[in-house]
Parts: structure tokens; C-alpha cells; sequence
């Protein structure tokens, strides 16, 4: 009989997914199989990189960014019954999943509503402070609540110090269970030869997704350097096509993915948590401009810039001149343990 596995990314930008795959992959090696349950992008980049397990579609959140940075907190506020529906919802979709079968755990990645009370359930965050300027107190609050219903929390970040996620995973107070799995990533560092100067590393919900990727566009058709674009557009096809000096990818999924970040000299991208464990593992040197009014990324961003790894700056104020800083930061390094997934899945047989 196979042990059937629930593990759901929340959709919203690239990030979730794709640090999930690593768990996926130690679940298929641990004789688990798992069964993906996602929505939208994140449940078409699973697709294409497991196309041979099962899934499921789960209620979509449909999270947006504001067009300007100041009006995210109010946004997302006026969207808080929606998401108090879709989490509802998503409940029900799960309960229905788990009860048509034999499953022996649950791993949600921030989707609040995949647990269920008959199965050992863990969510996945490196969220336990949730930063929204004057409101965090009250977010945390709310986040940490969802989280207790949970058996257990995995936060992929080193315990002490030196650590990835600073405050957001390591606050000063939580009677939260939590287990630190050290940094998750899905890449493999290799030395490869340098094919291009500067890649573009491009995720996260519209329309910021699309603003940034127009202003680098404009930005770099100036450059002489060798670039490649990768815009994290989920399409049918993988598409690639030559503009100028400039490469585009619509996305590119595992070893081509891996391959071109390791064959690339410098890294400029969003400062998502998932990116940063990423390209910590590929021992990159990177610029980030986070996403306007994302707090959590603006946090990790000047967090990063302040130790003098990685130089960032506001949307609106990037120039190519930016860049010229870079040989003053020392860059990322991974300094992440193996994790010993048949002790951490042996939590699956404790219901």
C-alpha cells in the first residue's frame, strides 16, 4: 500500500513551489507518494517538473500586488474576507481529498486550510513574525493563530546563528512548536564556465512582476553585457527568444534553471525568502529589488545589504549604475546541513 502524502504550495509568486520540490523529491525517496495540491502557477511549475504524480486543485487566493508600493498593506486588507473564504473553502477541498483515500500526512506551505484533525498535518513557513510596518503585531497574531492548528511547524532556516531569515524566523518570543530544517533549495552549486554577465531572475503576482520586468528591459537594452531573462511565466511551452543582447526565457524548470544561474556571473531578482536560500546555495553574487510595499522582502533585502552580502535597492531607483557597487558585497553562501528527511517523515506515523 503506498503512503500517499498531501503537500500544497500556496501560489503566490514561484517561491513556495519551488522549495517545495526538494521535499518532494526526499518524499519519493523515502517510499511517500506524494500527491501535489496547488493552484495556478505554482500547480503548472509541478506539473511540468513531476509530470508522473498526482495532483489536485485547491481554491486560488487571487493575491495581487497594488501598482504602488504604499497601498499593498491596504489591499491586502480589503481583500482579508476573501482570503478568510478561499481558507474556508480550501478546508473542504481537503477534507474531501484526505477522507477519498489513505493519506499519511499533510505538508501545507502556508495554505492555512490544508490540515486536517484525523492526520498528522505540518505547515511550512519562515514566517513566524509577520512584518507589515505598523500592523505586525496584529499579523503575527493572526498568522501564529492559523498555525497552532497545525501538529507541527518547519521553518527552513538554521536554528542559531548564522541564520537567512533574521527576525522573521527566529522572534524573540514563540510557543510555537517548530522544527528548523536548515535552508531549503532545489539546486546543486556547480563551476561552471560564466555564458552571461547578468541574468534576471524574474517571480511574484502581478502587476509588479510585469513593472519590474519593463524597467530592466529598458535598463539593460542599453548595456553591452550578456543577459538572460528569465520572466517566471508559467506558459504551455518553454519559449526563448533573442532581443538585442538580451536572452529571454518565458521560464526555464530544473537542471536548465540550475545550470543557467550557476553559468551566470550575477544574479538580479526579487528578494523572495525562497530566492535568497537559492542563490545562498549557489554561492551568487546578486542584487535585489524587492517587491514594492512586500515587507518581508524589503526586510530580508536591507537586512542582507547592512551585513555587506548583497547590495539592493527600491524599485523606482534602479540604474544600470547600481551595479558598479557589487565587488564591495561579499555575496551568498550556503551554509546549510543535510536534512535527515526518514527522521523528519517518521512525524507522519504519530496519529
Amino acid at each position: 500500500m503506498s503512503k500517499k502524502v498531501l503537500i500544497a504550495p500556496l501560489n503566490w509568486g514561484l517561491g513556495h513551489a519551488t522549495r517545495c520540490i526538494p521535499i518532494i523529491n526526499a518524499l519519493k525517496d523515502q517510499d511517500y507518494e506524494p500527491v501535489i495540491a496547488s493552484d495556478g502557477a505554482a500547480l503548472a511549475l509541478l506539473k511540468k517538473e513531476f509530470p508522473d504524480l498526482k495532483t489536485e486543485e485547491l481554491p486560488s487566493y487571487n493575491i495581487e500586488y497594488a501598482k504602488k508600493g504604499r497601498d499593498f498593506r491596504l489591499k491586502m486588507f480589503l481583500k482579508s474576507p476573501k482570503i478568510a473564504h478561499t481558507i474556508s473553502a480550501e478546508k473542504k477541498v481537503t477534507k474531501r481529498i484526505i477522507e477519498s483515500d489513505d493519506f499519511y500526512g499533510i505538508i501545507s506551505d502556508n495554505r492555512m486550510g490544508v490540515r486536517h484533525k484525523s492526520i498528522p498535518s505540518v505547515f511550512i513557513t519562515h514566517q513566524l513574525m509577520v512584518l507589515s510596518g505598523k500592523t505586525t503585531s496584529i499579523s503575527t497574531k493572526i498568522h501564529k493563530k492559523y498555525i497552532k492548528k497545525f501538529d507541527v511547524c518547519w521553518v527552513p532556516d538554521m536554528a542559531g546563528d548564522p541564520n537567512l531569515s533574521g527576525e522573521l524566523g527566529h522572534p524573540k518570543r514563540s510557543n510555537i512548536p517548530v522544527t528548523y530544517l536548515g535552508p531549503l533549495s532545489r539546486f546543486n552549486y556547480q563551476n561552471l564556465p560564466k555564458q552571461y554577465d547578468i541574468m534576471v531572475l524574474l517571480s511574484g503576482p502581478e502587476p509588479q512582476r510585469t513593472m519590474l520586468e519593463k524597467k530592466l528591459f529598458q535598463e539593460f537594452e542599453r548595456s553591452d553585457k550578456k543577459i538572460v531573462f528569465v520572466r517566471g511565466v508559467i506558459e504551455n511551452t518553454q519559449k526563448t527568444y533573442r532581443k538585442n543582447n538580451i536572452i529571454v526565457h518565458n521560464y526555464l524548470t530544473g537542471k536548465a534553471l540550475e545550470d543557467t544561474i550557476n553559468s551566470s556571473n550575477i544574479i538580479i531578482s526579487r528578494s523572495g525568502y525562497t530566492t535568497v536560500m537559492d542563490l545562498a546555495k549557489l554561492k551568487k553574487k546578486a542584487f535585489f529589488i524587492p517587491t514594492p510595499g512586500q515587507f518581508e522582502q524589503e526586510y530580508l533585502a536591507k537586512r542582507l545589504t547592512n551585513k555587506k552580502l548583497v547590495p539592493s535597492c527600491n524599485q523606482n531607483e534602479f540604474t544600470l549604475k547600481k551595479l558598479y557597487d557589487l565587488n564591495n558585497y561579499k555575496g551568498l553562501n550556503s551554509f546549510s546541513t543535510d536534512i535527515d528527511y526518514g527522521e523528519l517523515f517518521h512525524f507522519f506515523q504519530s496519529k
